[in-house]
């Protein structure tokens, strides 16, 4: 399989620099040249599927034979070795727990495939591989577990200085070995935007071979379709199928257009977002206006230039009529968001964390204008990771999971940088020198 830009489409590159690119050179985004549709067989036999089994034949198509298939089979056996349960809380309204991953967030699917497809690409290099990623929280907690020890790859996590929760923290500054976290003073788009800086800066280049493990790579994105598949395998609904998302790099939702164009019977998708709502706002007007983030409780979430945009463009031929009619937006406050923590808690005894809320709000907006319809929620990390939020919200205690209990005692270990360019790239080259 072949790969090109999103601002060439007569651009061809190979898996290979795909994915340890990361972005080409035009700092367009990457997307495969064609997106097979699978078979009807196994579409038709979903329902007897696995996480393992859906992963295996979905990276099959979009990877083509870049990877042995024994391999790649051993990949996806590593990285797809979670359940991702599917809740009932009414006739038409479900969601589906990401979060039973090592890290208790939904990108631990694509941080371990990606960690495991590009220490196989990157076997036969001697000089090792940096992986530069932003996290507004959970991304870099996912991308440490998953590239832990992994040989010939180091990873520098940039996350922005009180804006992630304690906990979140505690699993992107912990691990140590060859796990790096540097703690930015600015927002989540400023360390987005140190990090895309530097893929582009040819100073750095002389110093490192650099990489991203955000969604801007396609091997983060392509294990995210496996979510839509199995949520779907366990639904069993006559009725038109949405996917509420919620939504801050829009990722996981792009991963969802690709499952779609895939075969997989989507009707709908809803973006939910919190009050960085930029792309509601395209949806509903036709003008993308990126600007800077805005804390809220969500903070995945706080995001005012999503990376994905361009690929979700991309994938409808860059029409806001198209786009307008299979996606629906919706923005909300962190007042709106507790209120369907505390509605949800009353009625279900069901526990969301802020992102989800944020997604059951925007399917509330979305099936009171088009009943009849079923809605599978994406709930993207457990509650506990957001657990002042969540306590006081509630007005309750939460159980604490043991993966996340045991961080509390750990010592955090982070760098300190301005959001700066320059001050990053010092930082960088000081740190490769031993200084």
């Amino acid at each position: 399989m072949y790969f090109y830009s999103t601002k060439d489409k007569s651009s061809r590159y190979s898996l290979e620099q795909a994915v340890l690119m990361s972005l080409p050179p035009d700092n367009g985004l990457f997307m495969p040249e064609s997106i097979p549709a699978l078979s009807k067989e196994f579409l038709a036999d979903l329902k007897n599927q696995t996480p393992f089994s859906i992963g295996y034949e979905v990276s099959k198509a979009l990877l083509g034979d870049d990877i042995p298939h024994d391999v790649l089979k051993k990949i996806c056996s590593e990285a797809f070795n979670f359940p991702v349960p599917v809740v009932s809380l009414s006739n038409n309204t479900y969601v589906a727990e990401l979060f039973h991953g090592p890290t208790l967030a939904f990108k631990d699917f694509g941080a371990r495939f990606m960690a495991r497809v590009m220490a196989y690409l990157n076997r036969n290099n001697s000089t090792p591989l940096t992986i530069l990623v932003a996290t507004s929280g959970d991304t870099g907690g996912a991308v440490a577990d998953g590239f832990y020890g992994v040989e010939g790859i180091e990873v520098y996590i940039l996350y922005p200085s009180g804006g992630v929760s304690d906990l979140q923290e505690k699993q992107l500054t912990t691990y140590g070995k060859n796990i790096h976290a540097i703690e930015v003073k600015g927002t989540f788009d400023d360390c987005q935007r140190l990090v895309k800086t530097a893929f582009l800066n040819a100073d750095l280049a002389k110093h490192y071979r650099l990489s991203s493990a955000n969604s801007i790579n396609i091997a983060r994105l392509i294990p995210q379709t496996v979510y839509y598949f199995d949520a779907v395998r366990q639904v069993n609904s006559n009725e038109p199928v949405v996917f509420v998302v919620p939504s801050g790099n829009f990722g996981n939702l792009t991963a969802g257009l690709i499952a779609r164009r895939m075969g997989l019977p989507i009707h709908h998708f809803v973006a939910a977002t919190n009050i960085n709502d930029v792309v509601p706002e395209y949806l509903e007007k036709g003008d993308y206006f990126p600007r800077p983030s805005s804390a809220t409780i969500s903070n995945a979430m706080d995001v005012g230039n999503p990376s994905n945009f361009g690929r979700m463009m991309d994938l409808f031929s860059n029409s806001w009529a198209d786009i307008k009619h299979s996606i629906s937006g919706y923005g909300f406050t962190d007042e709106d968001t507790k209120e369907v923590m505390v509605d949800v808690y009353k009625k279900s005894s069901y526990i969301l964390d802020p992102h989800g809320a944020v997604g059951i709000a925007g399917w509330r907006d979305y099936s009171s204008e088009h009943p009849g319809e079923t809605g599978i929620i994406l709930e993207t990390a457990h509650p506990a990771k957001f657990l002042d939020v969540v306590e006081q919200t509630l007005g309750r205690k939460i159980e604490i999971p043991e993966a996340l209990e045991k961080l509390r005692s750990r010592q955090k270990v982070a760098g300190m940088i301005a959001a700066d360019y320059e001050v990053l790239k010092q930082y960088l080259i000081d740190q490769k020198a031993g200084k």
